[in-house]
C-alpha cells in the first residue's frame, strides 16, 4: 500500500533550540504517533537565539521543501547599538564600539536607507558552505574566510520604538536575508556598532506565526 501521508505543520521555535532540534522532536512524536518513522524536515532554518515561525513538512510533504525556501519572509527585531558581537547575536563575544547616541529622527533615517535592492555580505557564523565546509565551523576553527556577497530585497523596515540603546524594528524581506547582518549594517550606518539581541520570524509569505503551536503544545498533544 502506497504510504500517502503528509503534513505540513506550522511549530512557534523557542529560544535556544536549533531548528534542527525542533525537527527531531517533531519526528519522534511523529514515529511514536504513526508507528514508524516518518520523513520530516524544516524549510528555514533559524538562529538558536531567534524564536517564530518555522514551517515542518512531514512524509510526502517534504518534497514541496523548494516552494517555501524562496519564499519572502517578515521578522521583528531588538537591534542594540553601541557594541558589537563577533555573531552579530547575543551568542558571540560583545564588544563596545562606541557611546554616541543618534537621535531618532538619525535612527529613521538609516533604517530607510536599506529599504529596496540592497547587497549583503553573507555572516561568517552562517550555514552557507566555503569550500564544502559549513562558514560556521571554519570560524570556529579561527579560520580566516572570504564570505559572498548577494543581492537581497528589504520591502519594508519599520522602526516599532527606541530607546537607545535598544532599537525595536520590524521588516519585510526577501529569502536569503540576513537579519543579523542587517542589524550591524544599521549600526555601521549610525557609527554605532549593532548586533541582535532579538529575533522573531512572524511570517514566511503567507503563512502567520499566530497559527503556529509552541512547540512543548504539540509534543502534549
Amino acid at each position: 500500500m502506497e504510504n500517502t501521508f503528509e503534513e505540513t505543520i506550522l511549530i512557534d521555535k523557542p529560544a535556544g533550540m536549533s531548528s534542527f532540534g525542533v525537527v527531531a522532536r517533531v519526528r519522534r512524536k511523529l514515529r511514536d504517533r504513526e508507528g514508524k518513522k516518518v520523513k520530516v524536515g524544516h524549510t528555514g532554518t533559524l538562529d538558536p537565539f531567534a524564536t517564530g515561525l518555522l514551517i515542518i513538512l512531514a512524509g510526502k510533504a517534504t518534497k514541496k521543501s523548494d516552494e517555501f525556501l524562496k519564499k519572502d519572509k517578515e521578522y521583528e527585531a531588538t537591534v542594540f547599538l553601541g557594541k558589537n558581537s563577533t555573531t552579530g547575536d547575543i551568542e558571540g563575544e560583545i564588544v563596545d564600539v562606541s557611546d554616541k547616541i543618534p537621535t531618532e529622527e538619525e535612527v529613521r533615517k538609516a533604517c530607510e536607507k536599506f529599504v529596496g535592492e540592497i547587497e549583503q555580505t553573507v555572516p561568517v557564523f552562517s550555514a552557507v558552505k566555503i569550500n564544502g565546509e559549513r562558514a560556521y565551523k571554519l570560524a570556529r576553527k579561527g579560520k580566516e574566510i572570504e564570505m559572498p556577497t548577494r543581492k537581497v530585497e528589504i520591502y519594508s523596515l519599520d522602526v516599532l520604538s527606541y530607546n537607545y540603546p535598544e532599537l525595536k524594528i520590524r521588516t519585510h524581506v526577501s529569502s536569503g536575508t540576513y537579519i543579523r547582518t542587517l542589524g550591524e549594517d544599521i549600526g555601521k550606518t549610525l557609527e554605532t556598532g549593532a548586533y541582535l539581541t532579538a529575533l522573531r520570524r512572524t511570517k514566511i509569505a503567507d503563512f502567520d506565526v499566530k497559527d503556529a503551536t509552541k512547540l512543548d503544545d504539540y509534543m502534549l498533544a
